[in-house]
């Protein structure tokens, strides 16, 4: 509210009050005359609340003149508590301005330094406490005020909501690009897959709250893992890998690629683990390849890695299924059949989907006793060229086979 409105304001209150006043002069003027002539009242000048007239039985003094002067004093009494009240709005206007101005620079400054941090019902209530009436401000310059404030809280709300979808915007580009590199990289050399792995590790602090860049971490620690010499490197890339997929996991249990991941890592850590880890890493390798093909059923590395599970738990050994029903109360089973039906899947869904797996097609067909389809797959390997090292291990593998047929 201006200075000027506020000045106008109090004068029009007081010419009112001043009319009032004169009112209540000229009649109590009236009343002294009066009093005279009526016995049947008289002035209670006691200090206490309620009216200043005290009627006394008197034949003399009309029913209805009597209800007049109550009514009339007790008009006397809202005069008097208006005249304080407008008193007290005079002294109150003159700051109004300046709470104010205050309260909108302290609304600014608390904006641009933590309205990120602070939620909407939080505002609405420091809005709602700034402008309640206080020091005799009136109710209803309260209300103005306190509506002045919710529509510039309720601004500040859509600004910080465009700037919050801005910034996942642009979050969501970034990973796009840098999702793009990455997946162009690691189909490079050893050397590219080393730097795949240091670029993810370079951003993880910015986009850890990601599970598709947690799974491709986890992914890359697993490249490394592959083509590193040493068994301290190798177990080292193992472990960071399995604690990165658990981190995906948990950031989003819906995410396929992330079960996926974590599951071929608790693979690879058992290498590494005893018999007991190696049979417990087997259930969880299981159960989180069951829960990638349940949320994305027509993914081919998935059921490959599921036909690898089941052709290894069918060759294990007596003293391995000992132990783990030792320990577990059951061994995992599966058969070669399971086997080789998730690796026909793999070629259902992506034919000549790699080498490898046509030479555990094969070995199924052999383990089986068909000869014949044996061959054919092994055929089928030889005619795939050799690229990653997982060819050039397939390549040994159907060496190895094929003078076996």
């Amino acid at each position: 509210m201006a200075q000027t409105d506020s000045k106008v304001l109090v004068l029009g209150a007081l010419a009112g009050v001043a009319g009032i006043g004169l009112a209540v002069v000229c009649y109590r003027s009236l009343r002294s005359e009066r009093r005279l002539s009526w016995p049947g009242f008289y002035h209670n000048r006691t200090n206490e609340q309620g009216s200043g007239l005290m009627l006394v039985d008197c034949p003399g003094l009309p029913r209805g003149q009597a209800e007049v002067l109550e009514r009339l004093e007790a008009l006397i009494q809202c005069v008097s508590e208006l005249k304080e009240e407008m008193k007290a709005l005079k002294m109150a206007l003159p700051a109004l301005p300046d709470q104010v101005r205050e309260e909108l620079k302290g609304h600014s400054e608390a904006r641009r330094v933590g309205a990120p941090h602070r939620t909407a019902a939080t505002r609405r209530r420091r809005a709602a406490g700034a402008v309640s009436p206080a020091g005799g401000q009136s109710s209803e310059d309260a209300e103005s005020e306190g509506g002045y404030m919710t529509a510039l809280t309720d601004s500040d709300e859509e600004d910080q909501s465009e700037e919050e979808e801005t910034a996942e915007e642009q979050t969501a580009e970034k990973l796009s690009v840098l999702f793009e590199r990455i997946d162009r990289l690691r189909q490079g050399d050893e050397s590219d897959k080393r730097e795949t792995l240091n670029i993810l590790l370079e951003q993880k602090e910015e986009f850890g709250q990601s599970s598709e860049f947690l799974w491709r971490l986890t992914r890359a620690h697993c490249d490394v893992h592959d083509i590193s010499v040493t068994q301290e490197e190798k177990k080292t890339h193992a472990e960071n890998g399995k604690k990165v997929g658990e981190e995906a996991i948990r950031v989003n249990p819906r995410c396929a690629e992330s079960h996926q991941w974590y599951a071929i890592m608790c693979g690879i850590m058992a290498e590494y683990d005893t018999i007991q880890n190696k049979i417990k890493n087997g259930y969880i390798f299981k159960d989180h390849l069951d829960k990638a093909i349940e949320l994305k059923p027509q993914d081919p590395l998935s059921y490959y890695l599921l036909g690898r599970w089941c052709y290894a738990v069918a060759q294990l050994s007596w003293i391995e299924r000992k132990v783990a029903t030792t320990l577990f109360g059951e061994p995992p089973s599966a058969t070669i059949e399971d086997a080789m039906r998730n690796f026909l899947k793999v070629e259902e869904i992506h034919p000549a989907y790699s080498k490898l797996n046509y030479v555990f097609l094969a070995k199924c067909y052999k383990a089986l006793g068909d000869n014949y389809k044996a061959r054919k797959m092994c055929e089928a390997a030889s005619s795939m060229n050799t690229v990653s090292k997982e060819d050039e291990e397939a390549q040994k593998e159907l060496d190895l086979l094929c003078q076996k047929l």
